[in-house]
């Protein structure tokens, strides 16, 4: 490796040269490491099964928990890695993702470390993962259009310990890791089991088995409970608010919940808006989308300090309060009921699923008397508020694990994780 030759008194934000442990030295990238950037053939040319004389085509998803795997014809102009070669991710909000495990051709929106013999690969996999390298290189990306580049590389600085040290680091870096790793995957597994939790708890609300003494349920069709139901204006919206009536869109129920904070306004008439504005008790439901688990999402209007309508992706659906509550038809429509039935009768028009007024009249409802559905929204409504105090304190303690992540590697790369042993061979 290059020795550095220029002053380190601004080479790293976490140490000085006179800070470092005996043996160690602090190096730019660029005079340890080299990258070698990918190469993106024309998606015409992709297949997407294994063929002879083809070889996999490696993107940033391929490195997560949805990979899809991609072929391209073997040429000899194409960027390889194997398995045990490292990859970073060059662009957006991929840049800094650390990468391994794979072989293949990988695209531009890779690129390759060139690791020299003298520095051990694992050593480098954590170190990357490190702040020592994570936060100079997304400052880059803060400031870089298209991503880094070698000359980029040359500002940051990095620790590098003799060969012999690398490897006793590397060593205990991985033993506590796979524990951090152990709990931050059981903890990952949690908003599933409480998405699970929760569709329990509808449907046990929706079959009368949340009630001590369930009286009798009756059988309507939803239409009959309905007050009014109707599809939003077509009109076109803006975010230019001045003399415009807000119209609340997908984006505004996608969590299930009303979200006024980005808001787009439109030109409608008087009598326009006296048709479509809505009311607190309103239920607006989500009406067509390419993804089949959004259509039927549906959100309760509360008590607003202004009015609203609604956009044409949406339906407004107002029931009789006399027979049936809004909280509790939220509760069927959200349901397993809900969900069977929509996911049942929704279209599907050039990749979008539309959700009609007429499935949503014909939906089942089972029917119990006024005070039980008083009662089973409130036992519902616990029993969510107690999953989102678990989903709080898993999010919490996911954090504390991530933060953990970093002090191990932190102390790994400042000489403070293991003894430090000056051993021949230095770097």
């Amino acid at each position: 490796m290059k020795n550095p030759q220029t002053s380190t008194s601004e080479k790293n934000r976490f140490f000085d040269d006179d800070e470092l442990p005996d043996g160690w030295v602090l190096k730019s990238f660029m005079d340890v490491f080299d990258i070698e950037g990918g190469t993106q053939p024309p998606k015409s040319t992709f297949v997407y099964e294994p063929q002879p004389n083809y070889v996999r085509l490696l993107q940033i998803r391929d490195f997560g928990e949805r990979p899809y795997p991609t072929y391209i014809s073997d040429e000899k102009k194409l960027k390889k890695c194997v398995e045990t070669d490292i990859l970073v991710g060059r662009y957006g909000a991929s840049v800094g993702r650390i990468c391994t495990g794979l072989k293949g051709a990988y695209n531009v929106a890779l690129t390759k470390v060139i690791i020299p013999n003298e520095v051990d690969r694992r050593f480098v996999f954590f170190l990357l993962q490190s702040n020592f390298f994570q936060e100079p290189i997304l400052e880059i990306e803060r400031s870089a259009q298209n991503g880094f580049n070698k000359g980029d590389l040359e500002s940051i600085y990095l620790p590098i310990p003799p060969l012999a040290e690398q490897q006793r680091i590397v060593a205990r870096v991985e033993v506590l890791l796979t524990n951090v790793n152990a709990a931050h995957d059981r903890l990952s597994r949690v908003p599933l089991i409480m998405k699970k939790f929760r569709q329990v708890v509808l449907a046990a609300a929706c079959s009368g088995r949340l009630m001590d003494e369930p009286d009798g349920y009756e059988s309507r069709s939803a239409g009959e409970l309905f007050a009014d139901a109707r599809y939003g204006t077509s009109n076109k919206c803006d975010y230019i608010k001045e003399q415009k009536i807000p119209v609340l869109r997908i984006p505004n129920i996608a969590t299930g919940k009303l979200e006024l904070t980005d808001l787009k306004f439109g030109d409608l008439t008087d009598k326009e808006i006296q048709r479509l504005a809505v009311q607190e008790g309103d239920l607006i439901i989500c009406r067509t989308n390419g993804s089949l688990d959004l259509v039927g999402k549906a959100a309760i209007i509360p008590n607003l300090s202004e009015q609203f309508v609604f956009a044409s992706y949406l339906i407004r659906v107002r029931v009789n309060q006399n027979i049936l509550l809004p909280e509790y038809y939220h509760i069927c429509l959200t349901g397993q009921i809900g969900r069977d039935h929509i996911e049942e009768m929704a279209r599907s028009t050039a990749g979008q699923f539309n959700l009609n007024l007429e499935i949503l009249r014909t939906m089942p409802i089972p029917l119990p008397p006024l005070a039980e559905q008083h009662e089973i929204v409130h036992r519902v409504g616990m029993l969510f508020e107690r999953a989102d105090a678990v989903e709080r304190e898993v999010a919490a303690a996911t954090k504390r694990t991530e933060a953990l992540t970093q002090a191990v590697l932190g102390k790994a790369f400042r000489g403070e994780l293991v003894p430090i042993r000056i051993a021949e061979g230095q770097v």
